[in-house]
């Protein structure tokens, strides 16, 4: 092939790429609840300041959840109250959307009483993870969520969404993608206004995650959707790019490749911010982060001195 046809050269049957993507930052959240060694509230904070530097606009900052069983979270509200305070200061930009998990209703008197603005909740696409998980079903979580989420709406509370084991479930394997829509679909319509569809243990593969969100998104607009990918098996970034030839323009990714998930067996870290943003960078995708910024971040998790930081 010639220099010129090569510059006129195309895939065939190519698919546009967004020309920019808005990252939700799970790291302090997301990727320490699953660290062996909890991290101080001291150290939480100043990864959070640090994030908020990078140009990150989401940044997900701990958990209302029982202490006895994700004791990594246990100081939430301190960490919540501190950033919180600290963002009326106005020392971090205005443009950060702080964000907590929460479980039931106590979880969100707490989660109200720190004065954070949106929260998120979580179930799955498989009745055996969410058992495993959270002890009930799916339809048992999204009967309890009806009550948080209109709590929280009530109270200028936004309200998100994670779905779990969108594609494998450790326990019951492949999920059809008629398992997914009706739950995303469920959350939407009692006002969660973003669901995040998980590829929990990492083990999807693109062909699955096209057939599955195609299939979602012939009921649901692309920007009421995101994309959390675990990199167990190496696949996320190929993951994520499909998803982004489907115009999913939203995508959860964790500082430093953090955590997993203490319920799906064999789930090792979240895809990696700074490695999702080097991959956006080539492909001229616009993030509105700072790579230098996040990078130094990235290696101050890696080099920390913490048991917890890898």
């Amino acid at each position: 092939m010639t220099q010129t046809q090569a510059e006129g050269f195309r895939w065939p049957n190519s698919v546009p790429l967004p020309q920019s993507v808005q990252l939700i930052e799970v790291g302090p959240r997301d990727g320490l609840q699953n660290e062996p060694a909890p991290w101080t509230t001291t150290q939480k904070i100043a990864l959070i300041e640090q994030l908020g530097e990078t140009g990150l606009n989401n940044i997900e900052i701990g958990a209302f959840v029982h202490p006895g069983k994700v004791p990594q979270m246990a100081d939430s509200a301190d960490v919540i109250q501190h950033v919180m305070a600290w963002a009326k200061q106005g020392s971090p930009p205005e443009r950060i959307t702080y964000s907590a998990l929460v479980p039931n209703t106590k979880g969100l008197a707490r989660a109200l009483e720190s004065g954070i603005k949106r929260i998120a909740v979580f179930t799955a696409a498989s009745d055996a993870f969410n058992t495993a998980n959270i002890g009930m079903t799916v339809e048992a979580s999204l009967q309890q969520y009806q009550a948080v989420i209109q709590e929280a709406l009530a109270a200028g509370v936004s309200v998100r969404g994670y779905v779990s084991t969108a594609f494998v479930c450790p326990y019951a394997g492949l999920i059809a993608k008629t398992q997914v829509r009706p739950v995303i679909e469920a959350l939407l319509a009692m006002g969660v206004d973003e669901v995040s569809v998980g590829d929990t243990i990492g083990a999807a593969v693109p062909t699955q995650v096209t057939d599955t969100l195609a299939y979602v998104l012939e009921r649901i607009p692309a920007h009421q959707l995101a994309l959390h990918c675990h990199d167990t098996y190496g696949y996320a970034l190929a993951n994520t790019l499909a998803a982004l030839q489907l115009g999913i323009t939203r995508h959860d990714s964790s500082i430093g490749g953090l955590g997993g998930c203490p319920y799906a067996p064999g789930a090792s870290g979240n895809l990696a911010t700074e490695k999702l943003v080097g991959f956006l960078n080539r492909m001229g995708i616009q993030t509105g982060v700072d790579t230098e910024k996040l990078n130094a971040v990235a290696q101050w998790v890696k080099q920390h001195d913490n048991p917890c930081a890898k």
